[in-house]
């Protein structure tokens, strides 16, 4: 399945409502192909990308970036997701095979494996300066809800999340998709009762997603009779972020014992990325080289601090 999904926005003819929704069957894949995934992360994973995605397109500028970071008591220790402003995404699970028993509804236990007990941290950088970073206690640990949440306690923005991720019995992934629905400054209260009904008779996301339902499909399922309009449509992947030569700045700025060690134990040294699984090894002859550096500069260092001449007294 191609690594592609897309983002399309609607907005409410009288400007107090826009539905942001989000069909990342193919993202969501291709993230699932990369690691190996229990049914209920697969699950959990696809509803945190597909989240961070619609969350990170409504950031305005270019150069931002957006991370969910749930850390809950679950057995998957943990779940990142990050997104551009484009809705280009990536993510990771602490524990990626984790698994539970179906629920009580006899569905994947998204909730159980994420944990219901933890927080809920939204990290939005925009390029510059300190990123803004809010966090809400979990409510559910199903992602959607405590999305939901997030807007009302943090952002004070009425928003209904809804995320649906299908995995087949074969632990691959049938579909996956979501929205969010906003309510935007000087909305009035007839229509935030009409959109609340409209959603509380939706049917089941995930299954729509399933059956093929469109952006459009859906838009007319939770807007109704109220008038609407299309306002936007992007593309959006999964996109990892790394590269050789990150890691390698990385690796040479560790102590300078420890560095020595890794050079002189003659193994090299591989990292592998965490959020695409891609392998990186650096040989032995690199890692002197690495140490070579590292000596210069701290000599470099030293000298510079030698050479500067104190301060006279004012």
């Amino acid at each position: 399945m191609e690594n592609k999904g897309t983002i399309t926005t609607f907005l409410t003819e009288d400007g107090f409502a826009r539905l942001i929704f989000g069909e990342t069957t193919g993202i969501v894949a291709w993230a699932a192909g990369r690691f190996t995934l229990s049914k209920t992360v697969t699950a959990a994973l696809g509803r945190g990308l597909t989240a961070a995605a619609l969350m990170g397109s409504t950031l305005k500028d270019e150069a931002g970036s957006l991370t969910l970071r749930f850390r809950g008591n679950g057995p998957a220790g943990g779940l990142t997701c990050v997104s551009d402003a484009a809705g280009n995404v990536r993510g990771c699970a602490d524990e990626p095979t984790a698994e539970l028993p179906p629920n009580a509804a006899g569905k994947l236990d998204v909730g159980g494996v994420i944990g219901r007990e933890g927080e809920l941290y939204v990290v939005r950088d925009y390029g510059f300066g300190e990123p803004y970073v809010g966090h809400v206690k979990l409510i559910s640990g199903e992602i959607a809800e405590d999305i939901t949440n997030y807007y009302a306690v943090s952002e004070q923005t009425p928003t209904v999340c809804a995320l649906g991720v299908r995995v087949n019995r074969d632990g691959s992934l049938k579909s996956a998709g979501g929205f969010l629905l906003q309510l935007l400054p000087g909305a009035p209260d007839s229509l935030a009762e009409k959109l609340e009904e409209r959603v509380r008779v939706l049917p089941s996301l995930s299954a729509l997603i399933a059956e093929g339902k469109t952006a459009e499909d859906v838009a007319a399922l939770v807007f109704g009779d109220i008038p609407y309009d299309a306002v936007g449509q992007s593309e959006a992947r999964y996109r990892c972020t790394c590269e050789r030569e990150k890691y390698r700045r990385s690796i040479k700025s560790i102590g300078i014992r420890e560095l020595t060690d890794m050079a002189r134990s003659r193994e090299g040294a591989e990292v592998v990325c965490r959020f695409c699984g891609e392998r990186y090894f650096f040989p032995p002859e690199e890692l002197d080289a690495m140490l070579a550096e590292r000596k210069a500069e701290l000599r470099a260092n030293a000298a510079r601090r030698d050479s500067t001449p104190p301060e006279e007294n004012s």
